[in-house]
């Protein structure tokens, strides 16, 4: 059985679009669409269920129209308008095998000259051009190649040389 440590959040279901169970999917993270993935994991009562997808397409930037198998009607499809999406953090990683940037969201941040748990990444701010890792504190660290020294997916933390000051503010 799957749980939650083996996933993380790429976007939420949206209303059904037509009368033949398929939904708006929006999306924080189209990782869906270029990792292969068979099928993504709805969260229904705070379990995890898979659904297969049949078919999709793009509806916009931020959108897609999905269909999953066995969901065949607008009732069936209604069951799960507003449910959160998720995809397994294996399928997460990049055409480098680098681990998208949305994948870290779950990872405990570790000040690399203290060694102290700054706080674990609830999101990632991607809305400027300086991308920031939210910690559930509300703790915004920059998210840069340069400050993040090691990344240890099995303990799920990221190391970071942190920018003198940024836990004063």
């Amino acid at each position: 059985m799957i749980n939650y440590d083996d996933v993380y959040k790429i976007g939420r279901i949206g209303k059904p679009h037509g009368v033949k169970g398929e939904v708006a999917f929006r999306f924080t993270d189209d990782v869906f669409d270029t990792a292969g993935a068979d099928c993504l994991f709805l969260g229904i009562d705070g379990i995890l269920v898979p659904f297969f997808i049949d078919e999709y397409r793009f509806h916009g930037g931020e959108t897609a129209l999905v269909k999953f198998f066995d969901v065949d009607t607008r009732e069936q499809a209604d069951a799960i308008v507003g449910c959160d999406v998720y995809i397994p953090r294996s399928l997460a990683a990049d055409g480098d095998g680098q681990l998208s940037l949305q994948a870290l969201a779950g990872y405990t941040i570790i000040d690399a000259a203290t060694g102290a748990a700054v706080g674990r990444v609830s999101s990632i701010d991607d809305s400027t051009a300086n991308v920031l890792f939210v910690t559930d504190d509300g703790i915004m660290v920059p998210a840069s190649d340069d400050l993040i020294d090691h990344i240890d997916t099995g303990a799920r933390t990221i190391t970071a040389r942190l920018p003198e000051g940024l836990l004063d503010i």
